[in-house]
């Protein structure tokens, strides 16, 4: 079972501000920053080489948009496992599946609670007939399809 239990980094007023512009675009040049916070672009730099050493910044990721690609269906896929002690065996089955995008291990009705895209419905049903229902280990699912993501954002610093 993977659990985090990190240290808790403590961060200032700017640290804040700079994880804040640097989350809306990760490019933002660090002289712009310094102006607008009024200190030197390398007190900025400082601050994210600190972030980055202390591991509250885990690196630099663009943004994909899955429905310009052609990934029409986002759903979620509750799973209930026949036994809690194969819940390794299953993940490490779960990984192969390009389509799982996100996996949860949780409390209440399911086990391991999934987020899966596909181009279509019909290949969403392919990806549960021919792959996650062929597991051994699982012992039922339940398929909630996503019909629109209101609110999709990082936390906020």
């Amino acid at each position: 079972m993977h659990t985090n239990h990190h240290s808790t980094i403590q961060i200032d007023q700017l640290d804040q501000q700079i994880l804040r512009v640097l989350t809306q675009d990760a490019r933002t040049p660090y002289a712009e920053m310094a102006k607008n916070f009024g200190v030197s672009p390398g007190t900025i730099h400082v601050r994210v080489e600190k972030m980055r050493q202390s591991g509250v910044i885990e690196g630099t990721k663009i943004r994909i948009n899955e429905r310009k690609l052609g990934y029409d269906v986002c759903c979620f896929i509750g799973i209930i496992l026949k036994s809690a002690k194969d819940y390794e065996a299953v993940i490490a089955k779960l990984k192969q599946f390009d389509e799982v995008v996100e996996a949860y291990y949780t409390t209440g009705n399911y086990s391991i609670f999934l987020k899966v895209m596909t181009h279509t419905i019909e290949e969403l049903h392919r990806v549960l007939a021919t792959k996650i229902q062929l597991i051994d280990e699982i012992q039922s699912t339940e398929t909630l399809i996503s019909m629109q993501n209101p609110i999709l954002r990082d936390i906020k610093p």
